[in-house]
């Protein structure tokens, strides 16, 4: 086909697929919370004159050549946010139909009006060339604004979002150049934009969509500075990262605080909180902080070992004590000797495991299951627990004078939702982590995902966001942010079976089953809690035995 013939088709083409009520869609005015979205990207909308100011006060303090450089370079990080979104919402268009998002994005945003000159592009060929008008150009005119007629095109961020959308979009590094503009008396802007290696001066042109050298130096200047700091840390600021928890926060370096003071000591340490805190870090912190860092740590989750052989795994057996004993075998407590056991969910302990225990923090002396040779051992204890210790006391289900011996120095581990600071934190540190595990590089959380994380309630605490980041982690393609959808895939299914006001009798249909509804939110509740039964139960307002009943009337466990 010649050319003009060509150009006509698809300006004919264009003129009648105009409708942008697939992107208009994607914007969403959430004024109950002063927020506005452009699907997963949070966006702002700001008075044009205030680019003006801010592109002169830039120009004052880095002059003419910086300020153009960060300009072009925050107008190609935006234009390629749009592309990522974009390039998703076309599949059944034709390829220029589709590349048109970008220019229709532009319109949208309020930035300028495009219109097409000439547009031929072919992925499978990997061609590309573009000539576009820009008409209205806020850029143009907050430049005449302050600065008066220009010398040169002054569409910076303009030219930049084209670059960065269109690099995105053809999957190579595609240039723009200005070549008319109404800042310098053109009667409209225009731009030309080919694939980087059609023009001759392209090692000028790609400096411009490259880090700045001096934000280099100020980079390289402020890792030297970080260095230094490391070599002069203070006593003070290193006592918070003796504890192998993540966290900065005031709700964290108060846990630190207090137990940097009990680490030095041999008193018996009670963590107390929620399922998910991070109490067994905190635990081996302990252990790193004191003499005994060289010694084992042991940790045992009671929750796990049924109630009959507690009393073995934690003091040892001997030999023919019970069916199956065929040999001796020392316990928890030989092994941890000289160092710290930590005994997680103590409050699972049977009542003989109890007795036991009390004996080893009094005289710290126990004799293994079927034998009657008094063992000492030096072991530190550190227990812990979600559950109220002193109402179990009172409900008869925990000796009275073992809570009190393990209650000389009790700790509060603050849930995940009373220390949020912390949250970015955790979150980098996790998706590093997993970054390495799975071998992708990402660039982080979507704004959205990162304004819900931020707002969560955290159930779960530091497991449920370090379980649901991994889930993300292996959902998200390389190279691609974590949308909210990947983090959160229920809140897609919630919101496809969200019903009106009047759910409950929406859910009363002819094939309606209790049971089965009943089913599905306790497999939710133990899903929320990580299969902590007396967790899951806490969340439906049931004892834990109800929920025990329940799970093995449905054959859940």
């Amino acid at each position: 086909m010649p050319h003009t013939q060509y150009l006509k088709h698809y300006k004919q083409l264009l003129e009648h697929n105009q409708d942008i009520q697939d992107l208009l869609d994607k914007i969403q005015f959430d004024t109950e919370h002063g927020q506005i979205w452009f699907e997963e990207n949070r966006m702002l909308l700001i008075h044009s004159g205030i680019m003006g100011y801010l592109r002169k006060d830039l120009y004052q303090m880095l002059g003419y050549e910086r300020t153009k450089h960060f300009f072009i370079r925050c107008g190609y990080q935006a234009g390629m946010r749009d592309a990522e979104v974009t390039s998703r919402l076309r599949p059944n268009l034709n390829e220029v139909e589709a590349f048109m998002a970008g220019p229709q994005m532009h319109g949208i945003r309020g930035m300028v009006q495009v219109t097409v000159n000439d547009l031929r592009l072919s992925h499978d060929q990997h061609q590309f060339y573009a000539d576009f008008n820009w008409l209205n150009s806020f850029e143009a005119e907050v430049h005449l604004s302050e600065f008066g007629a220009a010398d040169e095109p002054a569409c910076w961020m303009l030219l930049g979002y084209a670059c960065g959308y269109s690099s995105y979009v053809m999957g190579q590094t595609i240039i723009y150049q200005e070549t008319h503009c109404v800042a310098k008396g053109d009667d409209c802007c225009r731009i030309i934009g080919k694939p980087l290696a059609d023009w001759e001066n392209a090692n000028e042109l790609i400096r411009f969509m490259s880090p700045d050298p001096v934000s280099d130096k100020i980079i390289a200047l402020q890792a030297e500075l970080n260095q230094l700091k490391q070599t002069i840390y203070t006593d003070a600021e290193a006592d918070y990262t003796m504890f192998n928890a993540i966290g900065e926060s005031a709700a964290y370096r108060k846990v630190c605080d207090l137990l940097k003071k009990a680490a030095g000591s041999k008193v018996a340490v009670l963590l107390q909180g929620e399922t998910g805190v991070g109490k067994e870090a905190f635990a081996r912190g302990i252990h790193q902080a004191s003499q005994r860092r060289q010694q084992p740590f042991v940790a045992v989750n009671c929750a796990c070992i049924p109630p009959d052989l507690i009393e073995a795994e934690l003091f040892g057996v001997e030999k023919g004590a019970y069916t199956g004993a065929n040999q001796s075998r020392a316990g928890k407590f030989e092994r941890a000797d000289g160092g710290t056991i930590f005994l997680d969910e103590v409050i699972e302990l049977s009542p003989r495991a109890q007795a036991a225990l009390l004996r080893m923090l009094q005289e710290g002396e126990f004799e293994r299951v079927g034998d009657y040779q008094t063992r000492k051992v030096d072991v530190r204890i550190v227990a812990a627990t979600n559950e109220d210790l002193e109402q179990a006391v009172k409900a008869g289900r925990f000796r009275a004078d073992l809570f009190y011996r393990l209650n000389i120095f009790p700790v509060q581990i603050p849930p995940l939702r009373e220390r949020r600071e912390d949250i970015p934190l955790l979150v980098n540190h996790f998706l590093k982590r997993f970054e390495n595990l799975y071998g992708k590089t990402l660039p982080g959380l979507s704004d959205k995902a990162k304004n819900y994380v931020m707002s969560y309630e955290w159930p779960g605490n530091i497991r449920e966001l370090e379980n649901l980041l991994e889930r993300a982690t292996l959902l998200t393609d390389d190279q691609q942010e974590i949308k909210l959808s990947c983090l959160f895939p229920q809140l897609k299914q919630q919101a496809k079976n969200s019903t009106s006001p009047n759910s409950i009798e929406t859910l009363l249909t002819e094939d309606f089953s209790l049971e089965r509804h009943e089913q599905e939110i306790i497999l939710t509740a133990m899903q929320r809690s990580q299969q902590n039964i007396s967790e899951a139960a806490r969340l439906l307002g049931i004892s834990r035995a109800t929920l025990d009943y329940r799970l093995k009337k449905y054959q859940m466990v």
